[in-house]
């Protein structure tokens, strides 16, 4: 029966591979077929992007049926208060049955399998999926979504190829898995150390997320609430083990799922409408028609107490215009636009300055609500509707896609300009873009490159995609998962559940982000807060509501990677280097030691990468994942002359070479050291389409090299 099940999976993940191949290579090498419209007057990208989700829906089902803008809110944080106190009075009451190894990293092997599926949501439908993602489409529209369906297709991997083995083949962690023919202290290690490579990636993007949750509940600083994100998870793990993890996670992944659900529906019914912010926030404003040329020093129409600056040090150059009021001293700034008629508008965009001293002024002013002081506007908002009207009213499901696409929309943008006194200044302004190219790939910076004939940059794509195309089923807090329950048969069910409660989440984000686009509640500076200022926008129960759900599913997620690198730790690496294993007890001491540790290196790294967007992280620990563990895995499964060197060097090479790539590549250098991304000496960014091939190279290689070679490694 595991023979038949593994030739249709493997039937079956050819042709969804197939599919998805030719979405990502039509999306790169031909992004105009992109925007062609074949059915319902939608584009194809949308089409094709809702295809590959259902498909991975109806394939799994087949396989089974064979096979910052914040006012502090006392609700949200009441909401909040709550949500944690139930997580953390499950994880003491479930804890005490977590004694041995056996509990505290597998739970016994007993969770039953709808609720390991569901539980699977919620343990990867974290800050990269409800944050990262809906706050990419949100400010880039149809892009964010690529990772939408890079995520769930690298499910079909998972349910078709590596469900039924692994929990056929391991007992706790990934290593058992690789290890389960060979006996090697090296795979073990190698693979222990891997799991923490990847563990520690991924939990930097989560720990970002969280900081960013805790900001609009709390009203703490971004680092304090990585601080108290950290504590708490660690609180949890340390307690529980595997039990409470997987409940946690089952009741935060459907109520995540449910209540994004809700979410969408209002989106929907209450439809779109033009100019200011539906929650009657002050709108940003836009002057016009205007005389062609402004001069220095002079006033503008509309504006007869602002006087413009003559532009000096960085904003020489730039099409920016600036004004003083000369009342109160507030600077505006202006982004001049011209229509298809010829005349001329100012939209109205807004400025952050840095000073020398480290102090922050929005619009020339000190940061703050009190008198003399400013902050920043909330923005979002559609400039025109099809036939010109102010609002659509409730639209359906697919009315909502084509009204985006006909219609024109302010997607926000940054400029970064030095100051003459040493400071700097981040200029976020409006770029009025048609609907039809918001729903189409290519928009983002990540993604530009398919449209602009540069290999180099096509290549990036393909390698992101492929990337997530392989990196499911290769994170060990995934993989642990498997040994949660009794069977083969369970793996392969829950695996199934799991793809349909991930799969429709997908679906709803991109109404999220799209309603989040035009809701004119986002905040300029903070992409990963989208959702939840979409939530606000609707009113402060379901704010608070989204907002500690997405939090605690938050919290899940950081304490099934805390648990993934404990178990590593004690059950692979210390066992390794002790002529006896640990017995039980100890065990499980030590892997609560690891998790404090793991824990705060995940707080400092959540602080230290404050700012990037959580989706883009993730991508990168899914490339050191697919590129350390896939290649093993895969070829352990499906090729019998795969020996233990060839796995460790396979591991190892992966690891490094991914690990390496990415710590060189133009992104790190400009976003992380600070250095211009023109000094880095990787092609580019993302590392897959290399390592994940040199994975599989190394292997095949290495094996080759030793199939007579038998002493103990």
């Amino acid at each position: 029966m595991a023979g038949r099940n593994a030739r249709i999976g493997l039937v079956l993940f050819i042709v969804y591979a197939a599919c998805y191949a030719a979405f990502v290579f039509t999306s790169a090498f031909a992004p105009d077929l992109m925007d062609a419209k074949p059915f319902a007057g939608l584009n194809l990208a949308i089409l094709s992007g809702f295809g590959l989700i259902v498909l991975a829906l109806v394939l799994a089902l087949v396989y089974g049926g064979v096979a910052m803008i914040y006012d502090f809110s006392p609700l949200a944080l009441g909401v909040f208060l709550a949500f944690v106190a139930v997580t953390l009075g499950l994880s003491f009451y479930l804890g005490r049955g977590a004694k041995s190894s056996a509990g505290y990293f597998a739970a016994h092997g007993q969770i039953p399998w709808f609720v390991n599926g569901v539980a699977f949501a919620g343990d990867y439908l974290s800050a990269a999926s409800f944050l990262g993602i809906c706050g990419m489409i949100a400010f880039y529209g149809y892009d964010g979504f690529l990772y939408s369906i890079g995520y769930l297709a690298g499910w079909i991997v998972a349910l078709f190829v590596v469900a039924e083995p692994m929990r056929r083949l391991g007992r706790y962690t990934f290593a058992d898995a690789l290890n389960s023919s060979f006996q090697s202290r090296g795979i073990r290690i190698v693979a222990g150390v891997s799991t923490l490579a990847v563990s520690v990636f991924y939990l930097i993007p989560q720990m970002v997320g969280a900081g960013a949750l805790v900001q609009p509940l709390l009203g703490l600083p971004h680092w304090q609430g990585v601080v108290l994100v950290g504590a708490i998870v660690i609180l949890i793990v340390v307690t529980a083990g595997m039990v409470s993890t997987t409940w946690v996670q089952f009741l935060k992944g459907a109520l995540l799922v449910i209540f994004s659900a809700v979410l969408s529906i209002i989106v929907l019914s209450r439809g779109l409408t033009t100019g200011g912010s539906v929650n009657n926030a002050v709108a940003l404003r836009t002057l016009g028609p205007l005389p062609t040329a402004i001069a220095d020093g002079t006033t503008i129409p509309g504006l007869p107490d602002e006087t413009v600056l003559e532009p000096a040090a960085g904003w020489v150059g730039t099409p920016f215009i600036v004004t003083r009021d000369e009342a109160t001293s507030r600077l505006s700034v202006w982004k001049p636009r011209t229509d298809a008629d010829g005349a001329t508008y100012l939209d109205e965009a807004q400025i952050v300055t840095t000073t020398p001293e480290g102090k922050t002024l929005v619009a020339g002013l000190p940061k703050g609500r009190g008198e003399g002081e400013a902050e920043l506007l909330p923005v979002g908002s559609i400039a025109r509707l099809p036939g010109g009207v102010a609002e659509t009213g409730p639209l359906g499901p697919l009315e909502f896609f084509r009204t985006i696409g006909d219609s024109d929309i302010k997607l926000w943008r940054n400029q970064t300009i030095a100051e003459a006194d040493g400071g700097k200044s981040v200029v976020y302004y409006p770029q009025v873009t048609p609907g039809s190219k918001v729903l189409r790939p290519g928009e983002h910076p990540t993604f530009a490159g398919i449209r602009n004939g540069r290999w180099l940059d096509k290549l990036d794509f393909l390698s992101l995609m492929l990337a997530l195309f392989g990196g499911t089923a290769s994170l060990p807090h995934i993989l642990i998962r498997y040994y949660t329950v009794k069977d083969e048969a369970a793996a392969r069910k829950s695996t199934i559940v799991g793809i349909g409660c991930i799969g429709f989440f997908y679906v709803l984000t991109l109404y999220l982000g799209l309603g989040a686009m035009t809701s004119g509640a986002l905040d300029p500076v903070d992409t990963n807060m989208a959702a939840p200022l979409l939530a606000r926008s609707v009113g402060e129960t379901l704010f608070a509501v989204i907002s500690a759900i997405a939090f605690t599913t938050v919290l899940g997620t950081v304490s099934g990677l805390i648990l993934a690198s404990a178990g590593a730790v004690t059950h692979d690496l210390v066992d390794s280097f002790r002529s006896e294993p640990l017995d039980d007890r100890t065990k499980v001491t030590v892997a609560k030691f690891a998790s404090v540790a793991v824990g705060l290196i995940a707080v400092a790294l959540g602080i230290l990468f404050k700012g990037m967007n959580v989706s883009y992280l993730v991508g990168w620990a899914f490339s050191v994942a697919a590129s350390a563990n896939l290649p093993a895995l895969v070829m352990l499964l499906f090729w019998p002359r795969v020996t233990k060197q060839g796995i460790i060097a396979a591991v190892a090479v992966g690891m490094v070479s991914s690990l390496t790539w990415i710590l060189l590549s133009a992104d790190t250098f400009s976003k992380v050291y600070g250095l211009p991304a023109a000094d880095a000496p990787m092609p580019f960014s993302q590392p897959g389409l290399v390592t994940i091939p040199l994975g599989f190279a190394t292997l095949v290689v290495v094996s080759l090299l030793t199939q007579r070679k038998k002493e103990s490694v």
